[in-house]
């Protein structure tokens, strides 16, 4: 009964993608698959699978890939069960920033989109007429995007209680880094120096500079120098809970930009390269040979993806954010509606939500494109070799090309519209993710 009712719903969902298979044979094609479960049939339009042929031919004539080294670039593209394009598709390739599809994922899986990580600011002293009488505490968290704004704001929340000077250190403790610096002691020469204006330099009186006007100046002067702690006292007394981001926006800053310091800092917080290796596969429902991780950013050409596990985190990501209320385009660039970082300089079809990676000798892109023929595509390309520009250029005629065969959705679907506004960015500094815990005294 459940291989007929198993079958049915196979045999079911192929029609409705438009492939025609007969109920008997549904649990047969299931079977033979050589993934663990997630492409079912080959798709019997040849618009993917030509298109990458003449993609390839391509390379090779414009002398980007030399003939017998075709077997180092790699391509996989399916539309929900039908694998569309396979070329080196369950080959372990370098992905470059490819990575960060990994960690977008076990983050996402870990925490939740809502998840905010806590910077705790506390003092080992009294505040007496607007002197903390000891040392201000930095108890990190975690929050790998704590930059200029979030200092200036917190220096404000420190002055709204009444905290002019500190008599004693800045005391580091914790996993707390500043504008990508994770060293505690530059780190906290940073946030000493954010804390008062009177000590700017260039860098924090241009970010002061746009964020909201009338956004005031702080003013706490710290006496002592910076400190590191590796345990907390347990004298302090709390001040301020500073929340970060929510993760959702932390991911879509680390994808824009690509950001390598936020990568690392939360794979390291989920468990470092070989958890997320583990959690990505089975996440993704593919073997984990085909994911091979030395970090969380893809730094280093032995962090190895195969086209087809690109694919399926990318599948898997849109899994999961569904369940949390978002879509893979609130966590990735995409194109029309986002116009910063690596999205930028790419010709990309409309909707078209992207992640590229780069190294010396890496060019690589992943995404999904919504199309009318064959509703949401997820490609992967792989190139290697010395050529890097020409391969962008040749990735993004290679989706254009596609869309032209498979015809423009006609409206972008909800699947891979983002929730925030076009061309917004997240509101770093805002005074509202500052929660005060004691008030001080003047």
């Amino acid at each position: 009964m459940l291989e007929l009712l198993g079958s049915g719903l196979i045999s079911l969902w192929l029609e409705m993608a438009g492939v025609q298979i007969k109920p008997s044979e549904a649990l047969e094609v299931l079977a033979w698959q050589s993934s663990p479960g997630f492409v079912l049939a080959p798709d019997p339009n040849p618009s993917g699978a030509t298109t990458v042929q003449e993609y390839l031919k391509g390379l090779i004539t414009s002398k980007l890939v030399a003939e017998n080294l075709t077997e180092s670039q790699g391509i996989w593209m399916q539309s929900g069960p039908m694998l569309m394009a396979n070329h080196q598709g369950t080959t372990p390739l370098p992905a470059a920033s490819l990575t960060k599809i990994a960690t977008s994922l076990v983050a996402l899986k870990t925490w939740g989109s809502d998840h905010q990580f806590e910077t705790l600011v506390s003092a080992t002293g009294p505040i007496v007429n607007g002197v903390l009488q000891g040392d201000l505490v930095i108890t990190g968290g975690g929050d790998p995007m704590f930059v200029w704004e979030e200092a200036i704001a917190l220096g404000n929340t420190l002055n709204k209680m009444g905290i002019k000077q500190v008599k004693g250190n800045l005391v580091i403790n914790g996993n707390f880094a500043m504008n990508f610096q994770e060293h505690p002691v530059l780190a906290g020469q940073m946030l000493k120096q954010a804390l008062n204006h009177s000590t700017w330099t260039r860098p924090a009186t241009y970010i002061h500079s746009i964020m909201p006007k009338g956004t005031p100046k702080p003013q706490v002067v710290i006496a002592g120098g910076i400190k590191f702690a590796a345990q907390p006292n347990p004298q302090q007394t709390l001040l301020v809970r500073h929340y970060s981001l929510p993760l959702q926006q932390l991911i879509k800053e680390m994808n824009v930009f690509s950001n390598n310091f936020m990568s690392e800092m939360l794979a390291e917080s989920v468990g470092g390269a070989a958890v997320m290796q583990s959690k990505a596969a089975k996440l993704a429902n593919v073997p984990e040979a085909e994911i091979q991780l030395i970090n969380g950013s893809g730094l280093g050409v032995d962090n190895r993806i195969s086209p087809r596990a690109v694919c399926a985190m990318l599948m898997a990501i849109q899994r999961e954010a569904v369940t949390q209320q978002i879509n893979v385009a609130d966590l990735f660039p995409t194109s029309g509606f986002d116009r910063r970082g690596t999205m930028q300089a790419r010709k990309m079809p409309n909707a078209t939500v992207m992640k590229t990676g780069t190294l010396r000798d890496v060019s690589a892109l992943a995404g999904v494109i919504p199309t009318r023929d064959r509703g949401l595509v997820w490609f992967t390309i792989i190139n290697r070799g010395p050529y890097v520009s020409d391969f962008r250029v040749s990735q993004d005629k290679l989706l254009q090309s596609l869309v032209q065969q498979l015809a423009v959705a006609p409206n972008v679907p909800p699947a891979v519209t983002p929730q925030s506004p076009k061309y917004s960015s997240p509101e770093l500094g805002a005074v509202s993710r500052n929660e005060i815990l004691l008030g001080g005294s003047n």
